[in-house]
């Protein structure tokens, strides 16, 4: 059962590819989504870094008080 699962993943994954390297329509959907989704990550990851800085400063204040 799972070799034939991933026999139908691994030849999914192959028809695809295939689809989107023959179609323009499917490749420029891709490279949008692609952009999307990297656009999201950094928003996501500018929120955690001003997140932390406020921690952070607030550590190194203390130490400089010590």
């Amino acid at each position: 059962m799972e070799k034939l699962f991933c026999l139908g993943l691994v030849l999914g994954a192959l028809g695809g590819a295939l689809i989107v390297a023959n179609s323009y329509k499917a490749r420029s959907l891709v490279k949008k989504s692609q952009a999307e989704v990297m656009q999201k990550v950094d928003e996501m990851m500018d929120e955690r870094l001003k997140e932390q800085e406020p921690k952070e400063s607030g550590k190194k204040e203390k130490k400089t008080e010590k």
